[in-house]
């Protein structure tokens, strides 16, 4: 569907589906009303099994508009779908600090992120019939150095028809400044964008959603911000969801889900989208 003239078509795409009935349930709420054209699986989460994929497909067949992606998740508490992967905390993926500290200090193989990439893809061309149309990562995995490489290769092999995520902004420095968090995935991106080019795949031209998920924050404020400056095709990932007790086994993200999709199936976020000549259509 195209946009109507004069409006930016940008994605929201919602993150971790799989990581708990409660997540998946908000996110295929928000999917029905229109309020997402994006989510990204995690294949390796614990809320997968055949009625949760069922009941998303059938969520995005009501809307069309709806793009279903891969959330490559490398970092703990999961664990692999590949045997002899490496490194590993006792069976588990690292901490993702302790990941991309690996990855600057080129103590990481390539090839162990390729296969796991691969077998997380074909583990949702089988559930999904088919394969997805972007990847991602948890925790922004896919940007780490090393694991960026075993990345790309993976997604170019086995799915080169899908795009891919980059967490970089096209904003003007002073702005980017003012946010830590995500001047640490512009400088990432950097990297990625040029590695994912030479692979010949294609990536959102911007992308916002970035910010301190532990602290109090007004989520409405934050959505008007990453709004402003995003150009068309860009993205703005949000986690929205509701608690429950695997979520919170799992995930120190709980509340702030809630309140993402309070947001988000709101009035006001309809209000901000017309009045910022977005849409997700």
């Amino acid at each position: 569907m195209s946009a109507a003239a004069g409006l930016r078509r940008i994605w929201l795409c919602a993150d971790d589906y799989g990581i708990s009935p409660g997540v998946n349930g908000a996110i295929r709420d928000l999917i029905e009303r229109g309020r997402l054209n994006a989510t990204s699986v995690m294949m390796v989460g614990p809320a997968i099994e055949r009625g949760e994929i069922e009941a998303l497909q059938t969520a995005a067949k009501a809307s069309p508009r709806c793009a279903i992606g891969l959330h490559v998740t490398l970092s703990a508490p999961f664990r692999p779908l590949t045997m002899h992967f490496r490194p590993l905390d006792g069976d588990m993926f690292m901490p993702f600090p302790k990941l991309l500290r690996a990855g600057l200090a080129r103590r990481l193989d390539r090839e162990f992120f390729r296969n796991e990439v691969k077998a997380q893809l074909a583990a949702f061309a089988e559930a999904f019939g088919r394969a997805p149309d972007f990847v991602d990562g948890h925790q922004h995995v896919q940007l780490y150095p090393q694991v960026r490489d075993g990345f790309v290769d993976a997604v170019s092999e086995a799915a080169p028809k899908a795009w891919v995520r980059q967490g970089g902004r096209d904003l003007p420095l002073a702005r980017r400044l003012a946010s830590p968090k995500a001047m640490v995935l512009d400088i990432l991106s950097a990297q990625f964008r040029r590695r994912a080019a030479s692979a010949g795949l294609s990536f959102n031209p911007g992308f916002a959603g970035a910010y301190d998920f532990t602290r109090e924050a007004d989520f409405g404020a934050l959505m008007r911000q990453f709004l402003e400056g995003l150009p068309d095709g860009g993205l703005v990932m949000c986690h929205p969801g509701f608690v429950d007790d695997i979520l919170a086994g799992l995930d120190p993200m709980t509340d702030v889900r809630e309140r993402e999709h309070a947001y988000l199936s709101g009035d006001g976020f309809a209000r901000l989208l017309a009045d910022s000549g977005v849409t997700l259509g």
